[in-house]
Order: structure tokens, then C-alpha cells, then sequence
């Protein structure tokens, strides 16, 4: 069972064509993260999607369950966010974005809430100011959990259940320990879940050595997960968490058989790592390694009609490498009840990735 919203989001169901679109409003952030990508390269593009270009999208978002407003800028930043979350909502998708929850205040929390925003995430990076603040520069923890409660107390005082909140917290070395205080903050906050996640697009040196998932995993930090996960439990938290060491799945998380990236610009990737605001190609680290990826991207929906787009020569040799890897994977799962069909077939023969992907850490599980 597919439990968290975050999974519901990504994975859907099959009830419409897609399951998430995750559209790119603004390339544009008030802080500089030090596990961001913009960290990483210093020629971020920074623009926006106009209201105009937006609206060349909403045709399609019947087809879609959920429409996440973000990409690789803070969508607070966008001038026609509410506009964007009401013109998106009455096509029919479940609409919502993850925030830094920078800028918020009260008079913008109820334009959010009168447009009927579905779900916000809000990035953290630490329990505590200290780690927080470092990690996460220009943001102050304070000031953020104020505006979570804010959002809270007005959320009761309108008698409204959404939008459902979770948390999500990229796990680093620098503040993996605080993970089970984590989970008392958002109890405290009274959200429901914590998504834990990891630090996948790796582009510098520190990055590299901040991420906690290895070949084999730690078991001091494996302790501190489970920690977490018995306070969770405890106070009934839905907690999402990865697993810390290497194991490739078929299918990754980000799901290109049913998920599509729409930069602001208009163009359409897989995935957001594929396609960030930079110069082609871009480098990455995988496996301590640097390597060179060009962005990938088969058509622009400002320009093109989403069948063209979709059903693109390479766009649909792309998806196929997955279909195969997801048809194996399957074959190889129902095959542990019939072990004549199990013979020949080794877990680690799954078919190819697409190439861009074969050095993403989302690959491997994480």
C-alpha cells in the first residue's frame, strides 16, 4: 500500500493519465542552501513562467491528479502563485507546492488559503535554529515555524482541513542527528508527516561528502532513523524515510512513465534533475565521480501540443527503457511463486536505463 501523500502524489494511481506534473514557476530562490544545486553552479537562469505561458498548460491538467507549483526557484516568489494554484485548481488536479515558507505572512496565507492550495511541503534542514540557519542560509528557523503555526491557527479558525502539510528534510551528515527531535517539532506543529530524503543531485565537493547513503549502510545512522521511526509511531506521524545504502530499483521515485518536469520555459524533461537552469551539459557527482550530463528536454508545451511532445520518437524510447525494467522487475517478483519461470533470470539483469540516468544516485533507490 502506497501510504504518505508525498507517494500518492508521485506514484497516482490509475485513474488519470498522469500523476503529477511538477511545473516550474520560477527559477528564482532568496536563499542559498548549501545542498542546493544553485550552490553547486553560480549560472543559475534565473526567470518566470508568465500567467500567460500558465495558462497555455491548463488544457491538459484534467489529465493530470496532481499539479506540484515548483521546480528549482521558490514559488512563493511568483507574482501570480495564487492565481496560478486557482486557475489550476478548477481544471480539477490536486495543487500544492513545497516552500521554504520564506515571505510568508498572514495576508498572503489566506489569499493561499481561499484559492484552496491542496498541500504544502516546507523544507527543512535541522530542529534546531543552529543547524537549520547553516545549512539552509537566509532562512531563519524561528521565523519559519511562526509561519507554520500561523498557517495552522488559520486553517482551524476557518474550519478548513487543507492544505495538508508535511515536512520534508534532506538528510546530511551535518543533521542526521536531529532527526528524531524532528519528529517531536512536527508534532508540536501538529503535521502529520515527515518525508525524509536524500541529498541525489550531488554537484561539489561538500555535498559529496555530506551525503549519508554509501554503498553499505551506517548502522549509527541507521540507529537514528529507527529512533525516529518509534516516535513516529508513537505519535501516529506518517514518516517517510529512504534506505541508506545502494539497491537499484526499475522504476525511481520521480516515476517517468507517469510524471513529467516543465521548466519555465516550457520545456518538458522527466524529471527536474534532468533539467536544471544551467548551460548544457552539466556536471554531477556520482559514486565520487564528476561526471558530464546534457540536459534532457523533448519539446516545449508553449510551443507544441502534448501528444506531439509525448509521443516524441525519443521521448517514447526514453519512457520504454523503464517500461522494460518495470516489466522484468515484475516478471522477476511474480516468478518467486513459480521457481521454473525464476530460472535464468538474475535480480541485477535488469534491463538498461536511459543513459542520463545511469548516474543518478534516484536510480539506486535513493
Amino acid at each position: 500500500m502506497i501510504k504518505g501523500l508525498w507517494k500518492k502524489i508521485f506514484q497516482g494511481s490509475p485513474g488519470k493519465r498522469f500523476s503529477a506534473w511538477q511545473v516550474e514557476l520560477t527559477s528564482r530562490c532568496p536563499l542559498e542552501c548549501r545542498m542546493c544545486s544553485r550552490t553547486a553552479y553560480k549560472d543559475f537562469f534565473r526567470n518566470d513562467m508568465s500567467l500567460g505561458d500558465f495558462k497555455r498548460l491548463l488544457p491538459y491538467f484534467p489529465e493530470v491528479e496532481a499539479v506540484v507549483l515548483e521546480g528549482w526557484g521558490e514559488s512563493l516568489l511568483h507574482r501570480n502563485l495564487v492565481e496560478c494554484i486557482r486557475l489550476a485548481k478548477k481544471e480539477g488536479p490536486r495543487v500544492g507546492f513545497v516552500t521554504s515558507g520564506k515571505g510568508l505572512n498572514e495576508p498572503f496565507i489566506s489569499e493561499l488559503l481561499k484559492a484552496g492550495v491542496d498541500f504544502m511541503g516546507f523544507s527543512l534542514s535541522g530542529a534546531t535554529p543552529q543547524t537549520h540557519n547553516f545549512i539552509r542560509v537566509n532562512s531563519d528557523l524561528d521565523e519559519l515555524l511562526k509561519n507554520i503555526r500561523t498557517l495552522q491557527e488559520m486553517k482551524v479558525r476557518e474550519k478548513l482541513s487543507n492544505p495538508q502539510l508535511h515536512i520534508v528534510y534532506l538528510l546530511l551528515k551535518e543533521n542526521i542527528l536531529e532527526v528524531p527531535a524532528l519528529i517531536q517539532l512536527a508534532r508540536d506543529l501538529e503535521i502529520k508527516e515527515v518525508v525524509l530524503i536524500h541529498l541525489s543531485h550531488v554537484g561539489n565537493a561538500w555535498q559529496e561528502e555530506q551525503r549519508v547513503f554509501s554503498q553499505n549502510s551506517s548502522k549509527d545512522y541507521e540507529k537514528i532513523l529507527k529512533e525516529a521511526e518509534e516516535k513516529a509511531r508513537e505519535w501516529k506521524i506518517e514518516l517517510q524515510r529512504p534506505s541508506l545504502s545502494f539497491g537499484e530499483v526499475s522504476v525511481c521515485s520521480e516515476n517517468p512513465l507517469r510524471n513529467l518536469y516543465i521548466s519555465v520555459e516550457g520545456g518538458v524533461s522527466p524529471c527536474v534533475y534532468l533539467s536544471p537552469p544551467v548551460p548544457s551539459p552539466f556536471k554531477r557527482i556520482f559514486k565520487g565521480r564528476e561526471v558530464e550530463i546534457a540536459k534532457v528536454s523533448f519539446g516545449n508545451l508553449f510551443r507544441e501540443p502534448l501528444d506531439r511532445v509525448w509521443n516524441d520518437q525519443n521521448y517514447a524510447a526514453f519512457r520504454e527503457c523503464f517500461a522494460r525494467r518495470k516489466k522484468h522487475f515484475d516478471a522477476m517478483f511474480t516468478s518467486l511463486w513459480d521457481p521454473d519461470r525464476l530460472k535464468g533470470m538474475e535480480p541485477s539483469s535488469l534491463p538498461a536505463s536511459p543513459e542520463p540516468c545511469s548516474t543518478c544516485y534516484k536510480l539506486l533507490g535513493l
